[in-house]
């Protein structure tokens, strides 16, 4: 074969695990690192730039200099170059194209999967939002989409086209922009036909200690309204109360329940995206122990808080799931800018109150609405370009291990399976289609990405038989109704399977038997566990348990990695 290259390495060496590895060339072309083995199948090892997370160069020993490349979806591959000179090239290559300054940059815009101008249009058209929101049942003498965002004149970070109740006025509108943080006012997110009752999302208000606005008041009064069976509304904060608390030093902060008028107000505790980044690197560190014991591997996912997060999450999701469907209350739903932790706790109350958002292109649909049309921060978030470290953050990554712990407990409910999370998770960070791209829709539409780039979901949809639940049945009572999953204290699963699963990754088989369900429970404060013969208070109740993983959506993927000599140790 023939590659586009800036230079190519003879002699290296990929090592698999630390009694396997293959000697073979390596290829830098603008866009992959290619490795290609010496023996007569020439396997090719892969390697998009935009996953790579980092690369790293071990001191020189006498085989060579090893190089170790991280990538965004756990992949850790480890080289062993023979010249530390060609060491040294690679580095400084790699993390160049691994880091682009501009989006003209990313593998989107050079990537053709040879569709013609007309097929690409169609492809952009997959996903329909004025027809999902038609779907919904939104009654049109209630709600109605206002003109005042037109070229995103009134919120350059909210779609052009927005659901406001019909009773609001343009000047309580565009008020009560002006009152909210960075003008992203309080809009209809999801309609629940069955009780009327709406979840709507915005921002903080730019309330401090004691300003109000009286247009910001009436809209929330018309959202109230625009569901008549109920008298008063849910305005859930998802920050933790000391941090909204905190914000109004800086002139923003929550609603005052004295100044608007029959409101509740609700605190979740979704800590903020540093937090959020430091957990993750936390539960993959422990992914990538080598050989740890039992007591080291879960006082580690301890360390890492992560389930703890994820809980978080879905209790905010339950939360607002449940005043919607059982009590037809109406939500507001905010954080600070209302595009992260907001679109979390949306997106997770749509799953568990619609059942199409359970299927395939219901997923995708609304991760269209929620997340991309509403401003969620993808190029800051996953690191697309060379930029602020501290604005990285698993955002978008939580919200699909929400969806995976879901999927334990209602396993006939969903009809995609762990495969589509995953390839969802890979293209959020891949930069391969345009659909990530950007911080807003504003910004896709400057930059002419329908134009230039190629849309993702067509390419998933026309591989969902790959994707496809074979749990899943359209009649059942967990796919027709409403789900309501438990989050006590670390429900999150460690796999239970008493039968044999056989599953096939990249033409192998690899059998998993005689897994367990096992329940744990545990104080949040946790002694040190080499002192403690209990395990450090956590309690296990298990029988015939043949082998033990704690497991997390991405704790799962880590460990299917390392199984694999992906994440070579």
């Amino acid at each position: 074969k023939v590659y586009v290259t800036f230079f190519q390495v003879e002699n290296v060496r990929m090592i698999v695990t630390p009694r396997k590895s293959t000697v073979g060339t390596l290829y830098l072309s603008s866009t992959h690192t290619i490795f290609v083995e010496n023996s007569e199948a020439l396997k090719e090892t892969w390697v998009l730039h935009s996953l790579v997370y980092n690369v790293e160069r071990l001191p020189a020993n006498s085989s060579g200099s090893p190089l170790i490349i991280r990538c965004k979806n756990f992949h850790v591959y480890r080289l062993l170059i023979l010249q530390e000179k060609d060491c040294l090239d690679v580095l400084a290559c790699l993390t160049r194209l691994s880091r682009p300054e501009r989006y003209g940059e990313l593998f989107c815009f050079s990537f053709n999967p040879n569709l013609d101008k007309e097929l690409r249009e169609k492809a952009w058209g997959f996903i329909d939002l004025k027809a999902e929101f038609s779907r919904m049942g939104i009654p049109r003498n209630l709600w109605h989409v206002t003109a005042a965002n037109h070229e995103y004149r009134l919120c350059d970070t909210y779609p052009s086209e927005l659901f406001v109740p019909k009773s609001a006025s343009p000047a309580v509108i565009v008020g009560s922009a002006k009152f909210r943080s960075r003008g992203r006012l309080p809009v209809l997110s999801y309609f629940h036909r069955d009780t009327g009752a709406s979840i709507c999302r915005s921002s903080q208000p730019l309330s401090g200690f004691s300003a109000r606005s009286s247009d910001d008041e009436q809209m929330l009064q018309a959202i109230m309204k625009s569901n008549p069976v109920s008298e008063f509304m849910y305005v859930v904060d998802t920050r933790p109360k000391l941090n909204a608390m905190a914000n109004r030093a800086a002139g923003k902060g929550y609603e005052n329940e004295d100044h608007y008028t029959n409101i509740k107000l609700q605190f979740i505790g979704i800590e903020n995206i540093h937090v959020m980044r430091n957990s993750q690197q936390k539960l993959i560190d422990v992914g990538e122990l080598a050989a740890p014991s039992m007591s080291d591997f879960l006082w580690g996912l301890e360390n890492s808080g992560w389930l703890k997060h994820i809980k978080a999450v879905l209790d905010a999701g339950v939360f607002i799931a449940k005043a919607v469907a059982e009590e037809g209350v109406s939500v507001l739903v905010h954080c600070s800018d209302g595009w992260d932790r907001t679109a979390q706790a949306c997106s997770v109350a749509s799953v568990l109150l619609d059942p199409y958002y359970r299927t395939i292109k219901g997923l995708m649909v609304l991760i269209e609405k929620d997340w991309v049309s509403f401003g969620h921060k993808f190029s800051h978030r996953y690191a697309h370009l060379d930029g602020d470290p501290k604005e990285v953050s698993p955002v978008m990554d939580q919200f699909l291990e929400c969806v995976w712990q879901l999927m334990q407990q209602f396993p006939c409910a969903f009809e995609f399976n762990e495969r589509f999370l995953i390839q969802l998770h890979t293209h959020i960070y891949s930069c391969q289609y345009g659909n990530f791209i950007c911080n807003c829709q504003k910004e896709r539409r400057d930059l002419r990405l329908k134009e230039r780039t190629h849309s993702l979901w067509p390419h998933l949809w026309e591989n969902r038989a790959e994707y496809t639940n074979p749990l899943y049945r359209t009649g059942h009572s967990q796919t027709r109704g409403v789900l309501k999953p438990l989050t006590t204290a670390y429900y999150a699963c460690i796999l239970q399977k008493v039968q044999q699963i056989t599953v096939d990754m990249k033409k192998k088989h690899y059998l998993w038997d005689k897994f367990r369900w096992v329940n744990l429970t545990y104080s949040l404060h946790v002694p040190d566990p080499k002192a403690s013969s209990s395990v450090f208070q956590w309690s296990f109740r298990w029988k015939e348990v043949f082998k033990i993983k704690r497991w997390t959506f991405f704790g799962y993927v880590v460990w299917w990695l390392c199984d694999n000599g992906s994440v070579n140790q």
